[in-house]
């Protein structure tokens, strides 16, 4: 059923006061009477989890998970929660998720039973005053030792334990190395009381916007829980239509609206959005907004491809993997703010993987608002799911069953995806993809998704498509050639990525601003390991991913750099990756590539460290994080290394506006004058990509890739940039040659302090070329990191407000200059 956002005359009140929350062992209260004896009685919030009100009162942490005084984790013990409330009349208690093994009760009488924490729930009573409600949450630990099940075909180490699959709650809080180890016990999400004033209840709604060329199409089926004489009309975007009486609860229609304003992602245009609602007699129905777009999938002319088309345009989709804000509560928090560094950065896709948990409302609506899509992972991960077990097929239908009828409307729901990493666990595990068919992925859900969400895309799993199902040159792949697997920038073509919705993972760097108020502030700390993820059963984790290619950037042994010059090591820790990315995605957006799609893993963090995330636990960008603002700009230049053709140079346009440009292309080497230089006025047309040779663009023979290598190379760097009328730079790529300016020297390179109409911001300039310029400042986060300086380039950096009501003070550095203090910083 879609999304029913408000019924005129209803009145609903969150939940959120009052609540207080005891632990106990297992089975050792079994009613609110026997609960109320239970010592040490604390304040909860509501929504949240067990461990945040005990986070909020001192008794707990990341660094220390374990229950104060209590032997065990949080899964070994029962919780409860309980409030009193106050009411009259019809009533409903909305539980919009407990996590996980819950039992609620009004009044001492048990109203609810829930085995899964995806699942939201309603309980009808009539108030007559105060009320006393109570949720018991049951031991994890206990019920994971005794549930029973088929047994598993296979047995994936990630996540533990294995009976974890035979229970309906997340992975995380399960998965050692991967993410912090607490698992969301309590009401997660929130719990309401809603007052039935209306003269009715909606039953059923159905409702599926659609462009069909310029028109948009608004299909609707409503039901009432009684009939209902008056006439219902439906109205959207100016427009309005009395539905059809198919019942006399039941009524249905087709809004047509000539001319609308389509939905597009943010970066191909407006993402627009249409409030709808209906009308019987006085009351109104709000059902929120709505966006018309169309939706389908290109395999490609050798049916291999990947690729989305929105609106008859076909995507690049990027972006990466959404993890909760604070993985302590999941189903809390406001989205917004990472969301909108999303947007900033040119995220036009955002996954949510089967590894975590649902996106809220609160996301699914800010997306829409935004222009970003959503690939949504259903909450299934690695495991063997009993799929002939009728009472778990009955529970996870009813989970699909709601969420993809609260995504049924939403413009931003692309892709629906069976789960992460089943079919390839299976196969890497010695199986056929045959024999890891499992009817839930293959059969069920994309029934369903037809059936709910026919406007987003059904894929089984991720990844899919090849003849093993990990295969990188067809349908969907989790690509980690570039990356974990260590292999050269060249692997990203040879590789012949169709869509990867999940690449380039790294242990990346925060800040050192961040690392300076950490606990662990540098990699010799004991507990700096702690902060960086691995995969079970690997003998290297991230970081050493990391070093393989800082090892390339400096040309140094990492673990003598990281002995011999701790911070210079992690500077060029933050270079590395970051650098890595940009020409990846240089290779996967020039116009010869197959590719359609890079989702990077992990937009966030999920605890302090050096993480997977381009944005760090509290909410800062990261190095890599500007890295894919560079590479994700929808008006784009990339540079890739052709060998003996030079570079290829690539530009795109993906807006609906034509864009008269000029092309810049200079080669700079320990000298203040580019030893190269060349330019060309141009034209790049709305929806456009076009690639043309270095060669051709400087017009004589000059080794721009040391392809060639008569004696040393006679320059550093390329630059290739997109300049407007105004000359400001609207894209620009670099291209470095192995081991070139990476050695620190005077390079002229400074700082000045300037008030600026939007606030303070630093004037950066250089006599000779600078290389991946990073800004420390201690009280002011940096509006860029890690780009590059020409020589005599001055370049205004937006600082933002910061850490304290100070001035600037900090220093700048570049790869192959020496800090240079700013402010009174020494």
């Amino acid at each position: 059923m879609a999304v029913v956002r408000g019924i005129s005359g209803d009145e609903s009140a969150a939940l959120e006061t009052g609540w207080v929350m005891a632990l106990s062992a297992p089975d050792a209260a079994a009613t609110p009477d026997e609960a109320a004896l239970l010592p040490d009685w604390l304040p909860a919030i509501v929504p949240g989890t067990a461990a945040e009100a005990l986070r909020a009162a001192g008794r707990w942490s990341l660094d220390t998970p374990g229950v104060p005084g209590k032997p065990g984790s949080l899964d070994d013990h029962d919780i409860w929660y309980r409030t009193s409330i106050t009411a009259s009349g019809p009533q409903t208690l909305r539980f919009e998720g407990l996590a996980t093994l819950a039992e609620v009760f009004l009044d001492g009488l048990s109203v609810l039973t829930s085995a899964s924490m995806f699942l939201s729930h309603d309980v009808d009573f009539t108030g007559t005053g105060r009320h006393e409600l109570a949720i018991r949450f049951k031991a994890l630990n206990p019920a994971l030792a005794a549930a029973k099940g088929p047994r598993p075909r296979w047995r994936p180490m990630m996540i533990t334990p294995g009976t974890l699959r035979l229970i309906r709650t997340t992975a995380l809080g399960h998965m050692p190395g991967w993410a912090p180890p607490v698992a969301p016990i309590g009401p997660w999400r929130a719990v309401t009381c809603i007052a039935r004033r209306a003269p009715f209840r909606i039953t059923a709604l159905d409702l599926v916007p659609r462009l069909e060329g310029t028109r948009g199409v608004l299909d609707i089926v409503i039901g009432f829980d009684r009939a209902v004489a008056a006439p219902v009309e439906l109205t959207c975007a100016g427009a309005s239509l009395v539905l059809d009486r198919t019942a006399p609860d039941r009524f249905s229609g087709r809004l047509g609206l000539d001319g609308i304003a389509p939905w597009w992602p943010h970066t191909h245009g407006t993402p627009a959005l249409h409030d709808a609602a209906i009308r019987v007699g006085d009351t109104g129905v709000a059902l929120g907004r709505v966006g018309f777009r169309s939706l389908e999938c290109d395999r490609g002319p050798d049916g291999r491809g990947f690729a989305l088309i929105v609106n008859g345009e076909r995507l690049f989709c990027r972006g990466a993997s959404w993890m909760p804000p604070d993985p302590v509560t999941p189903g809390t928090g406001d989205p917004l703010p990472l969301l909108t560094l999303a947007r900033d950065a040119g995220m036009n896709m955002l996954r949510i993987s089967g590894t975590t948990v649902p996106a809220s409302q609160a996301f699914q609506d800010a997306c829409d608002a935004l222009g970003i899509l959503v690939w949504h992972d259903l909450p299934f991960a690695n495991f063997d799911y009993p799929a002939a077990d009728p009472a778990f097929d009955g529970l996870v239908e009813a989970e699909a069953r709601q969420w993809l009828g609260r995504i049924q409307a939403s413009p931003s729901a692309a892709i629906v995806c069976g789960g992460s990493e089943i079919a390839q666990q299976a196969v890497m595990l010695g199986l056929t993809p045959a024999q890891a068919a499992n009817p839930l992925f293959d059969e069920l859900f994309p029934k369903l998704t037809a059936e709910l969400a026919g406007q987003s895309i059904y894929v089984p799993h991720t990844p899919w498509g090849g003849p093993l199902p990990f295969t990188a040159n067809e349908g969907v792949t989790h690509y980690f050639g570039v990356g974990a697997y260590c292999r050269p920038i060249e692997d990203a073509r040879r590789a012949d990525v169709r869509f990867a919705s999940e690449c380039l993972a790294f242990a990346n760097l925060p800040s050192p601003a961040r690392l300076r108020a950490s606990a662990v502030k540098a990699p010799d700390d004991p507990g700096w390991k702690a902060g960086v993820p691995r995969d079970a059963g690997a003998d290297w984790d991230f970081e050493d991913t990391r070093d393989h290619y800082v090892g390339l950037v400096s040309g140094r042994n990492p673990a003598l750099l990281r002995a011999d010059e701790p911070e210079r090591y992690l500077d060029i820790g933050r270079a590395a990756p970051a650098e890595v990315m940009e020409a990846v995605f240089a290779e996967w957006r020039r116009p010869g590539s197959h590719c359609a799609g890079g989702l990077v893993w992990f937009l966030n963090d999920l605890a302090p460290g050096a993480g997977w995330g381009v944005i760090d636990a509290a909410g800062e960008p990261k190095s890599t994080y500007f890295a894919l603002k560079r590479a994700f700009r929808p008006v784009h230049v990339g540079l890739t290394d052709e060998g003996l053709n030079g570079f290829g140079i690539h530009l795109v346009n993906e807006t609906e506006t034509a864009r008269d440009l000029t092309l810049r292309l200079a080669c700079y080497g320990e000298a203040v004058h580019p030893l190269v230089k060349a330019e060309m006025a141009l034209t790049l047309a709305p929806r456009s990509a076009t690639s043309l040779a270095s060669d051709a663009l400087i017009g004589r023979f000059f080794d721009i890739t040391h392809a060639y290598r008569f004696g040393p190379p006679a320059h550093d760097a390329t630059v290739a940039r997109l300049v407007d009328a105004a000359g400001m730079i609207v894209a620009e790529a670099v291209h470095i040659l192995p081991g070139r300016a990476v050695t620190p020297r005077d390079i002229g390179l400074k700082a000045e302090h300037v008030l600026h109409p939007d606030g303070p911001a630093l004037r950066l300039s250089t006599e000779r070329f600078a290389r991946f310029v990073t800004i420390d400042d201690d009280h002011f986060q940096a509006g860029d990191q890690g780009f590059c300086l020409v020589p005599g380039e001055s370049r205004l950096i937006q600082l933002i407000a910061g850490r304290v009501e100070a001035g600037p003070r900090g220093r700048i550095r570049a790869l192959n200059s020496h800090a240079v203090a700013y402010g009174d910083a020494s």
